[in-house]
């Protein structure tokens, strides 16, 4: 039962006797598979096909004369455009079963079929097009040439928009996990390998390229300052170099063409794609093939994507730079500093390895007087000279705002070594500065701690260098361990025994010796512990006064004082003045005079018995400065005296300037009397000072009779010590005075 013949006589009758089509024309063209029992058929076909364009593509043909030979076609061939199949071949529904074989088990989804029948109605068509998803149904003898070719034009047409809608889907998942993959990258260098693989992918085929990025500035777009940082096999040997010693003058241009329009350029044998980013260095991609209409459209999408991934290696790669490198001189930080430091604690070469802290010395005054510009510039030169001088040999950081570390051999890091670096004057902005520096330094062969303790300890190395002297160093010892991590520890407790209302303050009567009437007292700070035992003031007062906690304390004191003060003359002692030690931290604090007034004020303390004592250390530290708060201290109403006079080597031209109320005599100076060493004759000289200039003058630390009235003979009538009463608490105070 042959009905192909009825078909072919009727494309016989339509030909114009041209030649038969050859089956092999060139690539591209669009592949037509002829399944069909009838050889005739075949010849018909190719007759009317062969000679014809569709889209300017010409069409070449595959045979089967039976289902079963089409699927083993089918299985090992690609890229069928159409199938032009009979329905009735061994088997009367042969056509419709390979139809759902080419469907469902080889998943050929995009081939389009033309389902061809000799007996018309032998197969329901409406039935067979939903079934077995055909795209065409036509009797054979309807498939004129015209009209055969019309039918296979509009299959070839619905295949084409179908492969590029399938295309563009695939490459749409490959642009998205591509620019998830990229996201991941870590470093320039592993993101640009990956940009030129996943373009292979995405282009699925081998395509030779290379990534370059501009200079840092990112100003010029001369191709010299364009480094090449990723390249497949034939770019590889030109990786970190110049593009501009590539010798193909056609590729410098074309990525010229790309920075300077800052776009994608797709030319006839080659395409760049430029990336935008955030930060100030261009990316280009040089691809050394060209591209067809919907590459350059996935390629678009591509690069819009990428561009996201990018910015975030750019970003990614600047933080890493900012979290380990100094901004300012390029060096390493404190945190890529000790990263090597743990490197270095756990290899052999620790045995002769030296950590150094180099702190230049009086910079803060010399950005003060100069400018930070001018500073910057300095700390530069700085940095320079000192790789200069130790090279890669060396580990060097920027740890501090003008401190640097040096980590590497004894031999190399060593005082004389370092300080050889700032013998000749550094050369900063046309000038030439002088400078010196004080070392810490720590043997790390025995060390036992881990980087941060290295670092920390060298640091105590350099504090206690430069408590010295300045253009000293200092090794690190356990000693002074010892001593900061007291220290350490003891400040942590006065700060919680402040918040926790462990100190507290006591009075030392103030006495007439003539009348041993008491004119008043001086507020002393103690602290007793959790446990009832005492810390002395010379252990905590250092301590406060370091950590600036004195401030705080200080005011307490000021207004605890001031209220027991307001108590006194409301209990019928008048005339009683309060002594209250002033810290040099807190009398130099902005907002000093400001809290005086304030707690005046608050408590309502008559301020011409309030006395401010300030040590003869303070009073020569920064004349000017004392001069102008002394001056409003005395609007305020309150009096000033300086404490451990004699002890300070005071000026007597800045004495006589300084509006001051009383000089107290050291206890030193009052042991003096009676003992072995002399008859007090610094004292002396102190009270005849005092009457000289008209102030006041009281002893402190007066013990014995002796002392009293050898004191009283000098012209001394206050004095204050264990003869007369310890330190009191405001209880014990009152119960004193009531005795008097």
């Amino acid at each position: 039962m042959n009905h192909a013949n009825d078909d072919a006589l009727v494309f016989m009758d339509e030909l114009s006797g041209d030649h038969l089509a050859d089956s092999h024309t060139p690539q591209p063209n669009w592949r037509v598979m002829i399944i069909d029992d009838d050889p005739d058929v075949h010849s018909a076909t190719m007759f009317a096909l062969g000679n014809l364009e569709i889209q300017n593509r010409s069409l070449s043909f595959l045979h089967a004369y039976s289902a079963t030979e089409a699927r083993e076609i089918l299985a090992h061939e690609s890229n069928i455009a159409v199938i032009l199949l009979d329905v009735v071949m061994e088997q009367e529904d042969a056509g419709l079963t390979l139809v759902n074989y080419v469907r469902k088990t080889l998943g050929l989804h995009d081939v389009r079929i033309i389902l061809r029948t000799g007996q018309p109605g032998y197969a329901p068509e409406i039935d067979a097009i939903r079934d077995y998803d055909i795209n065409d149904y036509k009797t054979k003898s309807e498939l004129t040439r015209t009209k055969l070719y019309t039918t296979v034009t509009s299959a070839i047409r619905s295949y084409e928009q179908i492969c590029s809608i399938t295309a563009n889907q695939r490459g749409l998942e490959l642009i998205v996990n591509a620019s998830t993959e990229l996201m991941s990258q870590k470093g320039m260098q592993n993101f640009a390998a990956g940009v030129l693989q996943q373009i292979v992918n995405l282009l699925g085929r081998k395509i030779e390229g290379l990534v370059c990025n501009s200079s840092d500035d990112g100003d010029s777009h001369d191709s010299a300052d364009f480094n090449i940082i990723a390249g497949s096999h034939s770019f590889t040997p030109l990786i970190e170099q110049k593009i501009a010693k590539i010798d193909n003058p056609e590729i410098r241009e074309i990525i010229q063409e790309s920075l300077l329009a800052k776009k994608n350029i797709y030319a006839l044998t080659s395409t760049v794609l430029f990336f935008e980013n955030l930060g100030q260095r261009s990316v280009c991609v040089y691809l050394q093939t060209p591209l067809n209409e919907l590459d350059k459209r996935l390629i678009d999408v591509f690069c819009s994507n990428v561009a996201v991934g990018l910015n975030n290696v750019m970003l990614t790669s600047r933080l890493h730079k900012y979290a380990y490198f100094d901004p300012l001189t390029g060096l390493a930080n404190r945190l890529k500093l000790l990263q090597t430091l743990n490197e270095t604690l756990i290899s052999p070469g620790r045995e002769k390895t030296v950590l150094s802290l180099i702190d230049i010395d009086h910079f803060a005054e010399t950005n003060d007087a100069l400018g930070h510009q001018f500073g910057d510039l300095l700390l530069c030169a700085v940095a320079k000279k000192l790789l200069a001088h130790f090279g890669t040999s060396c580990h060097l950081a920027r740890v501090g705002g003008d401190t640097f570390a040096l980590l590497g051999d004894e031999s190399l890091v060593n005082p004389d070594n370092i300080s050889s670096v700032f013998q000749l004057p550094f050369n900063v902005d046309q000038q030439d500065v002088q400078l010196s520096s004080t070392i810490g330094l720590v043997r790390l062969g025995n060390y036992d701690g881990g980087s941060s303790d290295a670092l920390k300890d060298t640091n105590i190395a350099l504090k206690r260098a430069k408590s010295h002297q300045r253009s000293s160093y200092s090794y690190f010892t356990v000693d002074m361990g010892v001593e900061i991590r007291e220290r350490v520890r003891m400040m942590h407790a006065l700060r919680a025994a402040f918040e926790n209302e462990r100190l507290f303050v006591v009075y030392q009567p103030q006495i007439d010796m003539r009348t041993e009437r008491a004119v008043g007292a001086e507020a002393l700070l103690r602290w007793k512990t959790e446990d009832g035992q005492f810390v002395p003031p010379d252990q905590f007062i250092p301590i406060a006064e370091y950590s600036g906690l004195i401030v705080d304390i200080g005011e307490w004191v000021l207004r605890s004082a001031c209220f027991e003060l307001v108590d006194l003359h409301k209990a019928g002692f008048t005339d009683f003045k309060m002594a209250i030690n002033v810290s040099q931290a807190q009398f130099s604090h902005p907002l000093f005079l400001q809290s005086l007034e304030r707690a005046l004020l608050d408590t309502q303390a008559p301020a011409q018995c309030v006395e401010l004592e300030i040590t003869e250390s303070m009073a020569m530290t920064d004349p000017e400065l004392l001069i102008r708060t002394l001056h409003h201290i005395k609007r305020l109403g309150a009096q000033v005296s300086i404490d451990d006079f004699g002890t300070g080597f005071s000026s007597l031209s800045h004495l006589q300037k300084l509006n001051v109320d009383k000089l107290k005599i050291d206890r030193a100076f009052v042991n003096e009397i009676g003992d072995k060493s002399g008859d007090g004759s610094i004292a002396k000289m102190i009270v005849q000072l005092s009457q000289s200039l008209n102030i006041k003058v009281i002893a402190e630390g007066v013990e014995t009779e002796q002392q009293a009235d050898t004191l009283m003979s000098y012209g001394c009538h206050l004095a204050q010590g264990y003869l007369y009463a310890r330190p009191l608490t405001k209880e014990d105070l009152r119960v004193w005075l009531a005795k008097k």
